[in-house]
């Protein structure tokens, strides 16, 4: 696993809190109104239907609830930029479970709703730093719900992407949380500080291997918007696709991230 060499990106916890609750009641209301037709739609995930894809977005929210469950580990041996490179391991798994999810709760408000009534309880029971057992390793409570941004946003944008016109709200807490982590384990991926990538108006990153750059314009840069990137991170878009569509400006002979992404499997 690549390991950081900056010091780690702090996050509010308390704006955390709330960005999760925001994106996660703006799925709420969006598929409040999605009959079977649209529930029945594909999604860019696979054989997922529109059903499947909201059923993963709840577990999202019942993972936290899943690993409070579990005994609490003894410390943190991995900091939440970590979370992002261990994601593909148990895509199989995951598969089957949102499967028999998905036929099990037929009602998907009530199960979304039940999600986060359970973690809204959780969190007023736990302090930020209670240490839970992840997929990726053990992290404390308020790290985890850092990732959990980055599934309710990328997921968002998968519903949007799959149903015509629902146009699902990002919260701006929680678009900006995704878009640092995400960029963070670019960073982190590639150590270096000869590019600059520029998500306005979320992150700037320095990183690939090269002569840094300290002062004036930089010579390789990158430039995108936060839902490119995050689409680019999680493989929803190549990175030719975006050049190819003026979705991402790279400038200098360091400036192609082709091969690094993407950071999620």
């Amino acid at each position: 696993m690549p390991t950081a060499r900056k010091r780690a990106r702090s996050y509010d916890p308390v704006k955390t809190r709330a960005a999760v609750f925001a994106q996660l009641g703006h799925v709420r209301e969006a598929v409040r109104g999605l009959g079977e037709e649209r529930l029945g739609l594909p999604t860019r995930l696979g054989e997922w239907t529109v059903r499947e894809l909201v059923v993963h977005i709840g577990m999202a929210v019942t993972a936290v609830l899943r690993a409070a469950a579990r005994p609490a580990p003894p410390k943190q041996d991995v900091r939440v930029v970590d979370w992002t490179f261990a994601t593909a391991a148990n895509s199989a798994a995951i598969d089957d479970f949102t499967r028999r999810l998905a036929a099990e709760r037929p009602d998907l408000d009530a199960y979304l709703a039940e999600a986060e009534d359970g973690l809204r309880a959780l969190l007023a029971e736990h302090p930020a730093g209670r240490l839970l057992e992840t997929s990726a390793g053990a992290m404390a409570l308020d790290d985890y719900l850092v990732t959990r941004t980055v599934e309710l946003v990328v997921h968002t944008d998968d519903l949007n992407a799959a149903v015509p016109g629902l146009a699902v709200p990002y919260d701006r807490q929680a678009l900006a949380t995704a878009t640092r982590l995400l960029a963070d384990a670019l960073a982190v991926k590639a150590p270096g500080g000869s590019t600059e990538v520029r998500v306005p108006p979320y992150a700037v990153v320095q990183c690939v291997e090269g002569p840094r750059h300290t002062r004036g314009t930089p010579p390789n840069v990158v430039e995108t918007d936060p839902l490119t990137w995050i689409r680019l991170a999680t493989g929803r878009l190549s990175w030719a696709d975006a050049l190819a569509g003026a979705q991402v400006g790279a400038s200098g002979e360091r400036a192609d991230l082709g091969g690094l992404l993407p950071l999620l499997g």
